[in-house]
């Protein structure tokens, strides 16, 4: 059983053990339960739910920082979500004699609890598992200019693991072990050999997909460590596990011609899609209208302008579409392409709505007229659409769904202010689109609500 796997059963064990004691102490407190008859059957539905929306977050992914802030800000996300979700089950769905139905207290008082007892203990584990990983290593094989994207793609990522980079082709020149050290790096033979031998621990083992440059000893060592349960992976699919986004340099006009790509491939994938963003376009532009009123009031208080911003936008298959939002900058906002930090064209009202999302609610409505979608890639401005064209190769494929109000790379990459960042986002909205499933929308969800309250917008 591998380390992940391992982790992510202890971690549902324990949360599993946590909600049923936090559950029957607080209930005992309101003076619902006995601990000398605890309850476990009712919590079913509490424990389901709970679960589903902590593995939504990646909450039992061994590689996943629960140490950092921003996993605690979702993970407290995602417990609060499970809380609403069990109130709304227990009292509008069950029938009448439910154990839970006994206490909204107790149920909102429970989950708020299991908010830091839960963090706590994937806190400990996580800094236990970052010790003991501390001297694995990954080695990374391929030629210098491969290494050096791998190198450089680390650096962004924030990897802490040190990498081992090992050449395919003897001429090629030697890189250093990893970014922090000096130490040379070794022959790709010599290395597998010490390998084999556990001289040298190993997280995993990276190829540059092309193995021509491999003499037929390295091939076999790699083979007989594969089969002994050393990881081993394809660059790219390095890229979609570790990083969850597709390595441009894989892109070709064939590239589509693989599994996935459920949504853009599979009409009935589509069709649900579709239905439920018109239910959900519905309920939020009904949630949405106070917000949308003030937000008005407050617009045109400020410089007397139009209340909504509109800008032709480009969506499925490069059709042309008026994007709507409110207007966040001023008026006569003539000046750069992209929208920089501190921007003085952006009006005080702006700025709030554009850091707590309230801006882009008016896309609701592009939603219900089938122009967009609740998540996909970001609709892009038909000017700077032209010019990625000719400057990205297959930059067209983010085409072959709707454009979405948020989405991947929206969640996982900051605002956009230049070609690079175009870049990288194309390589998350890809994976979006590849790796398209009902599950990685609510993900994108929770991480969505996560951007709103913590204003990381622009």
């Amino acid at each position: 059983m591998t380390i992940g796997r391992k982790m992510a059963i202890g971690l549902l064990l324990l949360d599993t053990y946590a909600l049923a004691f936090v559950f029957n102490v607080v209930g005992w407190l309101r003076g619902v339960a006995d601990l000398r008859s605890p309850v476990f059957d009712p919590l079913v539905v509490p424990l389901v739910l709970l679960v589903v929306a902590v593995f939504l977050i990646d909450g039992y992914r061994q590689r996943t920082d629960m140490a950092g802030l921003d996993y605690t800000s979702m993970h407290a996300i995602a417990l609060l979500a499970a809380m609403a979700a069990t109130l709304l089950i227990t009292f509008t769905v069950l029938p009448p004699g439910y154990t839970l139905q006994q206490s909204r207290a107790v149920v909102a008082i429970s989950f708020v609890a299991l908010i830091p007892i839960t963090l706590s203990y994937r806190r400990w584990i996580h800094l236990r598992y970052i010790r003991e990983r501390r001297d694995r290593q990954i080695v990374f094989i391929g030629d210098a200019t491969s290494r050096d994207a791998f190198r450089d793609e680390c650096v962004r990522s924030g990897m802490k693991q040190k990498v081992i980079y090992v050449s395919s082709r003897a001429e090629d020149p030697l890189l250093p072990l990893s970014a922090g050290t000096n130490a040379p790096s070794t022959a790709l033979n010599a290395l597998l050999r010490d390998i084999q031998r556990g001289e040298i621990a190993i997280e995993a083992v990276v190829l540059r997909e092309s193995s021509r440059e491999l003499n037929s000893e390295a091939s076999q060592q790699l083979v007989d460590l594969y089969f002994d349960g050393v990881p081993t992976y394809t660059l790219e699919l390095f890229h979609q596990i570790y990083w969850r986004k597709i390595p441009l340099y894989r892109l070709n006009q064939t590239w589509l011609f693989q599994e996935g790509f459920r949504v853009a491939r599979e009409p009935v994938f589509e069709r649900i899609k579709r239905l439920s963003d018109i239910a959900f376009s519905l309920i939020g532009l009904t949630l949405a209208a106070p917000f949308l009123a003030v937000a008005a009031i407050l617009i045109r208080l400020e410089d007397k302008g139009p209340v909504f911003f509109r800008q032709n936008r480009i969506g499925r298959h490069r059709a042309p579409f008026s994007l709507l939002k409110l207007r966040s900058m001023k008026v006569d906002n003539n000046g750069a392409l992209y929208t920089a930090q501190g921007d003085a064209r952006i009006t005080r009202i702006g700025r709030f709505l554009r850091a707590t999302r309230i801006d882009e609610f008016p896309q609701l409505i592009n939603v219900l007229r089938g122009e967009m979608s609740l998540i996909g890639p970001r609709a892009e401005w038909d000017r700077l659409v032209a010019d990625y064209e000719k400057q990205i190769p297959c930059y067209h494929f983010r085409h072959l769904v709707r454009p979405g109000i948020t989405g991947w790379a929206q969640v996982n990459y900051p605002y956009g202010a230049n070609l690079e960042d175009t870049l990288r986002k194309l390589e998350y909205d890809l994976y979006y689109i590849r790796h398209f499933s009902f599950t990685l929308d609510a993900s994108i969800i929770l991480k969505t609500i996560h951007v709103m309250l913590f204003g990381r917008g622009r």
